[in-house]
């Protein structure tokens, strides 16, 4: 491989892992509009190397997250049971049935609904009026304040997550941008929490749609090597920043990211770019 292209591929792929990281996406929703738009990779391509990468990442964040107590391990793990049976089938659906520009339709269709989603549903933390599952407490590191938030939902949040996962291996986030919004928005876990617990689960999403691209051939085992060493150095920077952001700023810059990368996979998608 051509060095010139090693290093641009490291650089994109650290600022992936930086911005995935921040919003629990991990670093997908760069990773494949870089790969597929600057590079010409087929959209499945991109796809199959954006999961490998986002698997490898999570597993190694995992300790840092669990250190820092900011994601909700419990939850999360719950929830994943579906997002993993979902994987497995969307990986299968997009080997066997949809085309690249399907794919990358898909992709925009998933940031756009969730980009929506958290830009005008308000956020909710604790109610003890209300229906709920589960409590819990949040110690924010950037103020010290203690955030107690209330789980609910948890039956419909897996529901979402399955088909967060289905979107995941059609797609190539690793499902974040769906999972964010239900534990935020439907299941009213803190921003903060959401994000670190998505970054913390979405390895295990990714890795089951990753496996089944792999399996099938797909999967550029060196390339996706060099983005996985790009993603690893950034997502550590972002799980240093992670805990000093604003959780009313992040929000916004979410639902930014999402609908900037979008539009790029749109005009992709139409021979525009």
């Amino acid at each position: 491989m051509d060095p010139a292209l090693i290093l641009g591929l490291i650089i994109l792929s650290l600022i992936a892992g930086l911005i995935g990281s921040l919003f629990g996406l991990g670093g997908g929703i760069i990773v494949v509009p870089v790969l597929t738009v600057l590079y010409k990779m087929e959209t499945m391509d991109a796809i199959a190397i954006s999961l490998a990468a986002i698997a490898a990442v999570s597993a190694a964040s995992a300790s840092v997250l669990v250190r820092n107590k900011v994601a909700n391990v419990r939850i999360g793990l719950r929830l994943e049971v579906a997002a993993a049976v979902g994987a497995m089938i969307g990986a299968i659906i997009a080997l066997y049935v949809m085309e690249s520009w399907v794919l990358a339709l898909c992709f925009a269709a998933v940031m756009i609904y969730s980009a929506a989603y958290m830009f005008l549903r308000p956020e909710r933390l604790h109610d003890p009026s209300g229906d709920r599952d589960e409590d819990f407490v949040h110690c924010d590191p950037r103020t010290g304040n203690e955030i107690h938030y209330s789980v609910r939902n948890t039956g419909t949040g897996m529901m979402g997550f399955a088909v967060a996962g289905v979107a995941s291996a059609l797609t190539g986030v690793g499902g974040g941008a769906i999972k964010v919004p239900i534990m935020n928005v439907h299941m009213g876990i803190p921003m903060k929490v959401a994000t670190a617990t998505s970054s913390y689960v979405i390895g295990i999403t990714a890795f089951s749609g990753a496996a089944v691209y792999l399996l099938s051939g797909v999967l550029d085992v060196l390339t996706a090597a060099v983005v996985i060493l790009g993603a690893f150095i950034g997502s550590h920077i972002g799980l240093r920043i992670l805990p000093k952001l604003d959780t009313s700023s992040m929000r916004r810059y979410f639902s930014t990211v999402l609908i900037v990368l979008a539009v790029v996979m749109i005009l992709n998608a139409g021979g525009m770019l």
